[in-house]
């Protein structure tokens, strides 16, 4: 199959299937006559198990090492790479909600500040140097 059928099977767009396949993510069958890139049914799984990990938020590059050391003979078990990736990605989806936390503290900061503007009560214009009694703005 063509990597627009790939993409219509998948749900996932031709150039991220690109992407993928540079990294060496995706088996191919090779091109055609017309240089087209062409899978076969095997794509499927490898774009499925690409998803899922990207799901899971894996990089690009963590995949693509997990990829090769799964390709690559060998008594190392992959389960405790995979298992050292998911920590990573764990760590770094702990540090977005700390983040996300302190931005949300300060929303509920600005809010209790400015609870009066944000109600209709007051007006933006008195913290403005320029709107004050003594100000440069008539």
């Amino acid at each position: 199959m063509t990597i627009g059928a790939l993409s219509k099977r998948t749900g996932v767009p031709v150039k991220q299937l690109r992407t993928y396949e540079d990294f060496g993510l995706i088996y191919t069958i090779g091109r055609s006559p017309g240089n087209y890139r062409l899978f076969g049914e095997e794509a499927l799984w490898c774009v499925g198990v690409v998803e899922t990990l990207r799901g899971l938020g894996l990089t690009l590059a963590e995949i693509q090492e997990l990829a090769g050391a799964y390709l690559r003979p060998s008594d190392d078990r992959l389960g405790p790479r995979l298992a050292a990736a998911l920590d990573a990605a764990r760590a770094r989806t702990e540090a977005r909600i700390g983040e996300l936390q302190e931005r949300l503290g300060r929303i509920a900061a600005f809010r209790a500040a400015f609870a009066a503007e944000l109600a209709g009560q007051a007006d933006f214009h008195r913290q403005d140097p320029l709107d004050s009694p003594t100000g440069g703005r008539a």
